[in-house]
């Protein structure tokens, strides 16, 4: 399996607008973050996790010529605005595009995305097929996935191992007993929002020493505000098998 960080930012992403803190205003590559999302290519097969509001750069950056379905781990927008530019592959591929979601993160892609669901078809909307999801085992396009039950402060959302990779964003909580889906994975990537604790997201601390536990072989931090520091700083801080993801990071599972 190849794996391709599409996006390691926030809801904001990184630089944030009108912010002239050292991060945003950084040179380094590293420190420029869209919005979180993850393209996988496996078992022949190219599916990406979450279609936020860089979609299009991203795909375009990467050069994914070819996208087999989505799957959305909730319904924030940042998660979901990208979803009306998956007509470039409804045009090329000639098919509707699967999405994968929990049945309220679908009934919020009917709301936002009306257009698309109306009885009138509009010519060169975006064409898709709706696939429910739940916290049973799932396939998406013949690969096997195990969704993760973890907490967004409230909001329950999903993250999800397949194979020996789990991807966990937008998390500040994993019971004892969804923690035990992921051991075993020899990547883990994991949210980790600032040093000081959030009421929604893991924090530095909180992750590395979630990851200590789990113990997998190597491990990315993704969900990254400006307020974490700059990359190269934040790095030298870590534990030797975690790193801090950036956009367009690329690794084998």
């Amino acid at each position: 399996m190849r794996v391709t960080l599409l996006g390691t930012g926030t809801s904001q992403g990184v630089p944030v607008i009108g912010c002239s803190c050292e991060v945003c205003r950084s040179v380094d590559y590293r420190d420029k973050r869209l919005r979180v999302s993850v393209h996988m290519q496996v078992g022949g097969k190219s599916i990406i996790i979450d279609s936020g509001p860089d979609f299009r750069q991203q795909v375009l950056r990467e050069r994914i010529r070819t996208l087999d379905a989505i799957v959305f781990t909730h319904e924030h927008k940042d998660h979901t605005a990208g979803l009306d530019d998956i007509r470039a592959y409804n045009f090329s591929q000639h098919k509707d595009m699967p999405l994968y979601g929990e049945e309220r993160v679908l009934e919020q892609l009917k709301r936002e995305f009306a257009y698309i669901f109306s009885g009138i078809q509009y010519p060169g909307i975006p064409r898709v097929e709706l696939h429910p999801i739940t916290e049973e085992p799932f396939e998406v396009e013949g690969v096997p996935f195990i969704p993760i039950r973890v907490k967004h402060y409230k909001l329950p959302v999903l993250g999800f191992r397949v194979g020996d990779f789990t991807y966990i964003t937008d998390a500040n909580h994993i019971s004892e007993e969804e923690k035990e889906k992921v051991r075993g994975s020899k990547v883990v990537v994991l949210n980790a929002l600032r040093r000081e604790p959030h009421i929604s997201h893991f924090s530095l601390q909180e992750a590395v020493d979630l990851l200590e536990d789990l113990q997998p072989e190597k491990a990315y931090l993704t969900h990254i505000s400006h307020l974490l520091g700059q990359h190269r700083e934040v790095e030298l801080t870590l534990p030797d098998f975690i790193r801090l993801g950036y956009d367009g990071l690329q690794f084998e599972v």
